[in-house]
């Protein structure tokens, strides 16, 4: 699993999508769809293998971005932890929490009860203290087991989730009409790499992770001294440093 999941990718490029259909009529005289958007991405046109290869193709540009202040690649860390509220059982197969998170899709939680141990990634939340899972829960757990939620220092997520799409969106979409980059992806990539640069700058702090650098040197100091015609250097999203 990299930095994001399939459903991240869903999420954020589905819905800038329409369904479309077939010139002409299959075996059987219909018109098959041959792009099912809105909800999901047509396993025929984009698979999970593609998905996958894309996001590790993003992670590695955010390694890369971001190797010079931080020791890379980056780990889970868990940063919220509460106990099960009710039994999970055949007439439950919801997750409902003690505590209230501000949880979301694609979140990934961990439960636990010192013997058993299942990881899941959470599909819909229903509230801020129930939700559901993709993949079902094998084990019937019951109340005060341990539940965490485990993930990438943010914006790490939203910026792989974003680099990723803007690819996948431009090759397989915008590159059916023109060969040039769609204004869609442009404007995904330009939040991806705010975001990078957020980071860069000192803006944001990618806490619990170790830190690189020279001794005595702050690494969120980018800027550089003042020239003596007092000249200043202009960056573009497209300059990520």
């Amino acid at each position: 699993m990299g930095y994001c999941t399939e459903n991240d990718i869903t999420k954020t490029i589905a819905q800038a999508l329409t369904t479309a259909t077939a010139d002409t009529t299959d075996d059987l005289g219909t018109y098959s769809n041959v792009m099912n958007i809105g909800n999901t991405l047509d396993k025929n046109l984009v698979t999970t293998s593609n998905v996958n290869y894309y996001i590790q193709l993003a992670d590695s540009e955010i390694d890369a971005a971001l190797s010079e202040l931080y020791k890379t690649p980056f780990c889970e860390k868990c940063d919220f932890e509460t106990v099960l509220y009710s039994s999970i059982d055949e007439y439950n197969p919801y997750i409902v929490l003690e505590a209230y998170c501000p949880l979301a899709a694609g979140d990934i939680v961990i439960l636990t009860d010192g013997v058993h141990e299942e990881r899941h990634e959470i599909n819909e939340v229903i509230d801020g203290k129930t939700f559901s899972t993709v993949s079902e829960i094998q084990y019937l757990f019951q109340e005060d087991t341990r539940i965490l939620r485990v993930g990438y220092p943010p914006p790490i997520r939203f910026v792989s989730a974003r680099i990723a799409s803007a690819v996948i969106y431009d090759k397989y979409f915008a590159s059916e009409s023109s060969p040039n980059t769609s204004k869609f992806g442009e404007q995904l990539r330009e939040m991806a790499y705010g975001r990078l640069n957020d980071v860069l700058n000192g803006t944001i702090v990618l806490h619990g992770h170790m830190r690189v650098g020279r001794r005595f040197y702050n690494p969120n100091l980018v800027d550089q001294y003042a020239l003596p015609t007092g000249g200043t250097i202009e960056k573009g999203y497209k300059q990520v440093k």
